[in-house]
């Protein structure tokens, strides 16, 4: 496995909100990104460090 998949703290990600929604997102480890399944975005993390930008998240297509 990648060592910046394990690199993201676990108490950071409970902590975290979708920018868009305000609401709860899922940790997705084999894509390393973390998913808002409301607004369908799915937001990389980088280097273990979540990219919560809106203009960053990936598009969840159906």
């Amino acid at each position: 496995m990648d060592e910046k998949l394990s690199k993201v703290d676990p108490k950071l990600l409970e902590l975290l909100v979708c920018p868009f929604t305000k609401g709860t997102l899922v940790f997705d480890r084999e894509r390393n990104e973390l998913v808002s399944e409301n607004a369908r975005l799915a937001y990389p993390i980088r280097d273990g460090v979540p990219i919560m930008l809106i203009s960053e998240a990936r598009k969840i297509e159906d």
